[in-house]
Order: C-alpha cells, then sequence, then structure tokens
C-alpha cells in the first residue's frame, strides 16, 4: 500500500511539474535534502498545524534520499523549492544551475567530527596520519576546506589525513575503519551514543568552534522564477508559514518529533530518536527569523574559497541569495 502511495505522489509531482510552470499560484512542492526526520520538522509542523493553510497554501513535502540530489530535482521542475546545504548550492550555480538562497531557518552548522580519544587526537594537527570518515555528494565541502586552510592534505600519508568515503551511517568508527567520522549534533552522534559509546571515549570538533562552519537546511529556488511576481507572493507565504512551523517546532520539541514520525511513511524512525534529535535541531535553528545574515554569508562563501588549489568554488558568487522574499515574508 504504502509503494502504490509512494508510486501515486511520485507521478502526481511529475503531472504536477507542467502547472508549476506556468507559476500555480497555491501549489508549492518542496524537496527535503533527505529522509523525513526532525531535521525537516519545521515543514512537517506547518503542514499539521495548518499554517499553510493559513496562507491558502497546498504544500506537498517529498523526502530525499541517498539517490536523490535536491538540485537535479529543482532544475527537472519536479519541486519549487529545495532544501540545501550552501557549499553544495553554491557549487551547483557556478557549475550552471541558478539557484538562490531566498531564506536561512538554520543559523548555526551541526556538522562535527567524531573521534576515538584513544586514537591521542586533542587538537586538529593531530588529525595527520589518521584515518577521517567524510560524506560525499557535496556533502566533503566543508571538510576539504577546513583541512585546505590548515595546511594538511587530504591524499594521505604520514602528514595527511586518509580520506574514508562515509556511508550515512557511524559503523567506520564503530568497527574502528576509522579514527574520526562525520556526525550531526543532532543526529549521528547520538547513534555512537546509542551503540554504546561512552562520551568520555570521544572527542568532538564543531566547525562552528573551528571557525570554518558553512551554512545548513537553507530554502533554494530557480532564479528565472523570481522574475514572477505570482511566484515570488507563494514563496513569501511558504517561508512565512514554515517559520512559523520551526518555532513551534523549537518549542514544543515532543510534538514536533512526533509530528515527524506520523508523516515518515518508511516507518523508520522512532519517536524517542526524533524528539532527541528535535531538541538538538531546536539548537541550531534558534535566533533565526528565516533572513540569511549577510556574515554568515560571507564566512560560508570566505571559507569555500579558500580551498587553496582547489577551492569548492573559484570567485565570490553573484546574486546566490535575496533578502526579497524574506522582507516581505518577516512585515
Amino acid at each position: 500500500m504504502k509503494k502504490m502511495m509512494i508510486a501515486a505522489s511520485f507521478a502526481a509531482s511529475l503531472a504536477a511539474a507542467p502547472l508549476m510552470a506556468d507559476g500555480h499560484a497555491n501549489t508549492v512542492t518542496l524537496q527535503l535534502q533527505w529522509v523525513t526526520q526532525s531535521q525537516f520538522a519545521g515543514y512537517y509542523v506547518a503542514q499539521d498545524k495548518g499554517f499553510y493553510e493559513e496562507e491558502g497554501l497546498d504544500v506537498t513535502i517529498l523526502p530525499g534520499g541517498p539517490d536523490i540530489a535536491p538540485p537535479q530535482v529543482l532544475a527537472g521542475g519536479g519541486a519549487d523549492a529545495m532544501l540545501n546545504w550552501m557549499p553544495s548550492a553554491l557549487a551547483a550555480r557556478e557549475k550552471g544551475l541558478p539557484v538562490v538562497n531566498i531564506a536561512q531557518p538554520f543559523k548555526t552548522s551541526g556538522l562535527m567530527l567524531t573521534c576515538w580519544k584513544d586514537t591521542g587526537i586533542t587538537e586538529v594537527a593531530d588529525f595527520k596520519g589518521k584515518t577521517i570518515g567524510v560524506w560525499f555528494f557535496g556533502n566533503e565541502y566543508p571538510f576539504l576546506s577546513w583541512m585546505s586552510q590548515e595546511g594538511i592534505s587530504t591524499e594521505g600519508g604520514e602528514d595527511g589525513v586518509t580520506v574514508l568515503k562515509q556511508g550515512f551511517n557511524v559503523d567506520p568508527l564503530l568497527q574502528r575503519e576509522a579514527d574520526c567520522i562525520s556526525t550531526m549534533t543532532y543526529n549521528e552522534y547520538g547513534q555512537v551514543l546509542d551503540a554504546g559509546v561512552n562520551p568520555d571515549e570521544l572527542v568532538t570538533f564543531k566547525y562552528e568552534d573551528q571557525g570554518v562552519a558553512t551554512l545548513e537546511d537553507g530554502i533554494y529556488v530557480l532564479e528565472e522564477n523570481l522574475e514572477d511576481p505570482v511566484f515570488v507572493d507563494k514563496m513569501v507565504r511558504f517561508v512565512r508559514a514554515s517559520m512559523k512551523g520551526w518555532k513551534y517546532a523549537e518549542e514544543n520539541p515532543e510534538e514536533a518529533g512526533g509530528i515527524v514520525v506520523e508523516n515518515d511513511e518508511t516507518g523508520a524512525q522512532s519517536e524517542e530518536a526524533q524528539i532527541r534529535m528535535m531538541k538538538e535541531i531546536a539548537k541550531l535553528t534558534a535566533g533565526s527569523d528565516g533572513s540569511l545574515d549577510e556574515a554568515d554569508y560571507q564566512r560560508t562563501v570566505d571559507t569555500l574559497l579558500a580551498g587553496g588549489s582547489d577551492p569548492v568554488i573559484s570567485k565570490a558568487p553573484e546574486g546566490a541569495w535575496t533578502s526579497v522574499i524574506t522582507d516581505q515574508a518577516l512585515q
């Protein structure tokens, strides 16, 4: 039944693509960056609590996954808006896909490296000669940029780090294939603890604390659509309702976690884990009203440009974000 529903919703989303091209005034399709989880609670809460409905919107939320690249979905007309980490979005923009950040619900980064303490790692310099698990598909950019700034090669050897392409799990750490792995404060770190590891056995390096954090989970649309006043109006209402959902989720993590589990068609998520995740996510959305802080944007760009001989982006982007939507949404 679920497979049929997913197939039907996929067929419906394809059928909706021509409608979106016509700038359908009140329908919004949002492509998530990953599977249904509390990382996206604000959108599910906005839908569940009727905040989208209050704005006259009919919103479809499409879960992501390992085989789904949000920029491709956006480019193909399968969604009006996508969620993306800014390094991935800016790299896509430089490669010719004109995506624009219209809102930034996440104020701070949840990305960190989690290492075994018994490897002797106490500071970044100790990464040399070690194996570090890194996610790819656009998520590797902050790490590569950070190592470049530190002058640490990512080609292995005694003076460099050996980069292990990490799947979206914590096995490389638990199985001692890696000395450190990439974790999110709200997700994989908890999975390591759930596996019976004591926090005292670990040492963590938050990108935020290292000054190399880049913006995560922004809302992006195609530049050409921003020339359509009907689309702009739709996005203003969407961002306003979404931020209302985010603030509600921050204040009501238990309820928000429950709403996320209700929306998980795979049945894979547990309420306990989603509530824990929501409490961590709330720390990242705290202080954001949805508008992009120019200093945060500049830090992201500077971090990405500091990639030495192999930077994520080769020049400062132009037109990569706009405050047009949030200026109106926050009035």
